[in-house]
């Protein structure tokens, strides 16, 4: 079973990490950059690692914002995500984008995976915390690269049931 991993990404980072998941993962998967997926491609996976980071005022990424998300339809899959935001200079609305990913993919029926505790971040507020965990994986390129390594390591051992 094929994993598919879709990320949208404007600087590399977003790209960057979804290339170290693949790498990392331990299972067949393919990477697939959002701008370049249509919703068949992307419905056709049974599960997958979605990504975004956050522009703006708390915006998904431009490829993602372009996509119509109204067009998946995830229902029984399971879906993980990950998102990059910038905690310092965005810290009240960090990995925002994230959010919005979520709530689209929840829309579309997916079975969500991967929360992680807010312990260890410095953030003023996010709207991708719910019921006090961030709905998937919190990265920060910007200030925090130094433990993205360990935190996605940490995160694909937890999620790593769930895909098998």
């Amino acid at each position: 079973m094929m994993i598919g991993i879709i990320y949208g990404s404007s600087m590399g980072n977003t790209e960057e990490v979804a290339n170290f998941i693949s790498q990392n993962i331990g299972l067949e998967n393919e990477v697939v950059n959002v701008s370049n997926a249509n919703a068949a491609q992307i419905n056709g996976y049974d599960k997958l690692i979605m990504a975004t980071s956050t522009w703006g005022s708390g915006d998904l990424q431009d490829d993602w914002d372009a996509f119509d998300l109204g067009s998946l339809s995830l229902g029984g899959k399971t879906v993980a995500l990950f998102g990059l935001g910038d905690s310092q200079s965005y810290s009240d609305e960090f990995c925002n984008g994230m959010a919005k990913l979520y709530d689209a993919v929840v829309a579309a029926g997916a079975n969500v995976v991967g929360s992680v505790s807010t312990d260890g971040y410095s953030f003023d507020g996010s709207d991708a915390v719910r019921d006090g965990k961030f709905v998937g994986l919190a990265l920060d390129a910007d200030n925090e690269s130094d433990k993205t390594e360990d935190r996605v390591k940490a995160w694909l051992e937890a999620i790593k049931p769930s895909f098998a």
